[in-house]
């Protein structure tokens, strides 16, 4: 993966940013140089309190956790909420020194992208083994090490409840919105909405980018942000209300979303697969991809490109979901739709589907269909989902972002 060759810009939304063209920036420091750009320097997860956020003066604040399981819950009768939210764990790449494996190993593979042990078992042997300098005797020890280090392939479902009370829920801004999402986007998973045009799809997703930084206590995940910008729509003048309203430094709000220009899929995938470096070393809570399918779309043509693009788009929604499970990430994407013309379309009442086909809608866990209502009414459905039930919730767009409806 090489970023020199595009001509994207990756940047915090306060406008400090570092030109990806500039030979003069190599591969090795480009992350270096972004961070150094953003006023807030990294912290662990334990380091931000939440006072700070409450004040308005840090916009992060990841040492929340969920109320304790009561006392009276018993066995057969555990939901989610009786479990107490257990911390993220994160094995950076570098532990593996700790059971032999060399220090130069370990440094081929974060020239490849892998940053930390979930990854490294994310990946098949036949692409590590593609990686320069890491034999196939080499890969096998590799992973017999990282195996043994995050334990069994199965769990137990109690096991798997617990992992489920990590999951975090962003903030929409809207009470009937957050309610049908069940409080709110949630970590862990890829979100799509699809929609026509007006139907806030971008506002949402500038709400998001500031919601995200809020405590987990307040409907936030308590971290950055990184916004891809596929269209030109990012505004980040827009970020300053939206982050008054929510009571946070609109500068330091700014400062903690991370922007990325891109116009080519081939850097929209680039910057992805990007991120772990960046991540390993901050809180990050949040992805946005605004929007997924567009850039694919001008750059495959015509029903010969289509199976490759397919192909590409659904590599890419594999990525992004390894992602967002690795470090706890909500992922949020936006969708473009188009009219169906077939015989079917006389009997649907709308006749708009989303693009992208069935890879997308195999690849995203909650869809939500965002459309006009009366007014300045938008409406926003649960298209699909494996935990959500059917429904409708109302909200409105103004300057401050995503907001409750009039009544």
């Amino acid at each position: 993966m090489h970023l020199l060759a595009s001509r994207h810009r990756l940047c915090t939304a306060s406008g400090s940013r570092i030109l990806a063209s500039d030979p003069r920036v190599s591969p090795s420091n480009f992350f270096n140089l972004l961070e150094q750009s953003v006023d807030m320097p990294p912290k662990k997860a334990a380091e931000i309190s939440e006072s700070d956020a409450t004040e308005g003066t840090e916009a992060t604040d990841v040492a929340d956790t969920a109320s304790a399981a009561t006392d009276e819950a018993t066995e057969g009768d555990l939901t989610v909420a009786d479990v107490t939210q257990t911390k993220h764990v994160i094995s950076p790449i570098d532990d593996l020194t700790k059971s032999g494996i060399a220090t130069m190993d370990i440094k081929r593979l974060k020239e490849a992208g892998i940053h930390t042990v979930q990854s490294l078992l994310m990946h098949t042997k036949k692409a590590l083994g593609h990686v320069k300098g890491i034999s196939e005797a080499k890969v096998e020890k590799i992973l017999s090490v990282a195996n043994e280090m995050c334990g069994n392939t199965f769990i137990t479902g109690s096991e798997a409840l617990k992992k489920r009370a990590q999951v975090k829920r962003l903030s929409t801004g809207c009470t009937d919105f957050n309610t049908l999402l069940g409080g709110g986007v949630e970590t862990m998973s890829i979100t799509e909405v699809f929609g026509e045009f007006r139907t806030g799809k971008t506002q949402l997703c500038h709400t998001l980018a500031v919601t995200a930084q809020l405590p987990v206590s307040k409907g936030g995940g308590g971290g950055k942000t990184v916004y891809i910008d596929t269209e030109g729509t990012f505004r980040p003048e827009k970020v300053a209300p939206i982050a008054e309203r929510f009571g946070l430094n609109p500068k330091k709000a700014l400062d903690n979303i991370i922007v990325a220009r891109v116009y080519t899929h081939e850097q929209q995938i680039e910057c992805i697969t990007a991120l772990p470096k960046l991540m390993i070393e901050s809180q990050f809570a949040l992805v946005i991809i605004d929007s997924i399918t567009a850039l694919f779309r001008v750059d495959f043509t015509g029903r010969g490109e289509l199976a490759d693009r397919q192909q590409k788009l659904g590599q890419h929604l594999a990525g992004l979901a390894k992602l967002a499970d690795e470090f706890n990430l909500a992922i949020f994407v936006t969708n473009q739709v188009m009219a169906q013309v077939d015989g079917a379309a006389m009997f649907t009442a709308d006749p708009k589907k989303p693009i992208g086909g069935h890879i997308l809608a195999h690849a995203s866990t909650t869809r939500l269909y965002l459309r006009k209502g009366r007014g300045d009414t938008r409406v926003a459905k649960i298209y699909d989902s494996p935990s959500l039930a059917e429904g409708e919730a109302s909200y409105s767009i103004a300057a401050e972002g995503i907001i409750d409806a009039a009544e």
